[in-house]
């Protein structure tokens, strides 16, 4: 079974390599791997560019002659208009997000989340998650447990890490991409459509599958007040009590930092 995995990337030299490396580095044989750059202004294209070229190598292809290298860059309006766009382009039966910051967490991330799949005929299937550093990638920041999945727990806030969520694209395409309209708030958008309305057969992981670079769009500090209207206008859209989950929403993150806290200070 093939697994679409899309990269969207604007002017990020200095980290687009680890994402790239960290999903050829996948022993997953059938993989589609779909990188969508903005027009960068920077070398961002150069660095993708020379990743292909190693895909093309005869040591690669015969090493994984499934792996399918998929590459686009032209001006769009931002991350979902990206990341929809490669959604489209996709023709695995699940795809999976890696974003330009982050990398998947081993080399075994895919592989596992299949298993997850054919195991349990699951349409979505999340884990967890690490922040770490932005420079220092082996500082852990925060520790995200997805923790087991109940309806309920989002209407009170919660949601799983969304670069650790596989889906079914079929289940994609029925249900509807991401919401342009949303600058940051997208992801938890298209999250509550299908965790909370979309009634999904939901499968929890218990493994890490990413790594993220605290840093990122939704954790620069100079986007927490858009992050909070969009928010607030996401639930209001589903008809939650919008300021009440959004505040719930920030308290599910409160264990993750104690127990990141807590890693860190059994390393030194």
């Amino acid at each position: 079974m093939k697994v679409s995995i899309i990269t969207s990337c604007y002017n990020r030299v200095a980290t687009i390599h680890g994402a790239i490396k960290s999903v050829l580095a996948q022993d997953y044989p059938e993989i589609e791997y779909i990188v969508v750059d903005g027009a960068s202004t920077d070398a961002s294209s150069d660095a993708i560019q020379k990743e292909m070229v190693r895909c093309k190598t005869e040591e690669f292809a015969v090493a994984h002659p499934l792996f399918n290298f998929k590459y686009i860059s032209e001006p769009d309006h931002g991350m979902y208009e990206a990341i929809n766009k490669g959604i489209r382009m996709a023709t695995g039966e699940f795809i999976g997000l890696v974003h330009s910051d982050d990398f998947l967490y081993d080399s075994h991330v895919i592989s596992d989340v299949v298993k997850a799949f054919e195991e349990t005929g699951a349409d979505f299937v999340y884990g967890d998650g690490i922040y770490v550093d932005y420079h220092k990638t082996d500082k852990i920041v925060r520790h995200w447990r997805g923790g087991a999945y109940h309806r309920w727990k989002v209407r009170c806030g919660w949601l799983p890490l969304h670069p650790t969520c596989y889906i079914r694209r079929d289940v994609m395409m029925r249900e509807g991409l991401y919401d342009e309209s949303f600058k940051i708030a997208a992801d938890s958008d298209l999250l509550v459509r299908y965790l909370y309305e979309a009634k999904l057969k939901v499968h929890y992981m218990k493994r890490k599958i990413i790594r993220m670079r605290m840093g990122g769009l939704s954790t620069d500090s100079k986007k927490r007040k858009q992050m909070w209207d969009e928010d607030v206008r996401m639930y209001k859209s589903h008809g939650f009590s919008p300021i009440p989950t959004k505040i719930m929403k920030m308290m599910w993150k409160v264990p993750q930092f104690i127990e990141a806290k807590f890693i860190q200070m059994k390393k030194t």
